[in-house]
């Protein structure tokens, strides 16, 4: 079940985020680390209405962000349709010992669903370059890879933007 998510939710989703760097640190993926994702993070996302939870037996093993916020980092990237009317997707993260059943798929299934029953333009979004799986993840979905923005609090590496035209 995918609900949005409440402020009781937040130390369980910061539990799952930090299983889920300490597994990508481990296969030698920094994306994630004492940085980011943080609680303020996830609070604002709260204040927007914009996260969302995956329940398995009422245990949170999944969370993703949908955003309308454009990041200024976002701004320099030529994007395939106007900045206007677009959301964002941020913070996706399956706890590591749900991840490769499927669970990510229906996160971004709703996510898309979501932005076209919407009336949405498109979804953007970004993923670390050196995390080949989700960016095979998100090429098999249609997405588009069109540029690079970093994060230097997180890596001296970029991340790759992408966006799905609806």
């Amino acid at each position: 079940m995918i609900r949005k998510a409440e402020q009781t939710d937040i130390d369980a989703i910061l539990n799952m985020t930090k299983a889920c760097a300490k597994a990508m640190i481990a296969k030698g993926i920094y994306q994630w680390n004492e940085n980011y994702p943080t609680k303020n993070a996830f609070l604002n996302d709260l204040k927007r209405n914009e996260l969302y939870v995956l329940l398995d037996s009422d245990k949170i093993i999944g969370s993703i962000v949908v955003s309308t916020l454009m990041d200024e980092e976002y701004i320099p990237i030529k994007w395939l349709t106007k900045n206007e009317n677009n959301v964002y997707i941020h913070r996706l993260a399956i706890h590591p010992e749900y991840q490769a059943k499927g669970f990510a798929q229906k996160l971004m299934s709703f996510a898309e669903t979501f932005a076209i029953e919407n009336n949405y333009s498109s979804i953007r979004l970004d993923t670390f370059s050196k995390n080949k799986r989700n960016q095979k993840f998100y090429e098999l979905r249609g997405y588009k890879r069109l540029g690079d923005i970093y994060f230097p609090k997180q890596s001296e590496f970029p991340f790759y933007c992408y966006e799905l035209v609806l």
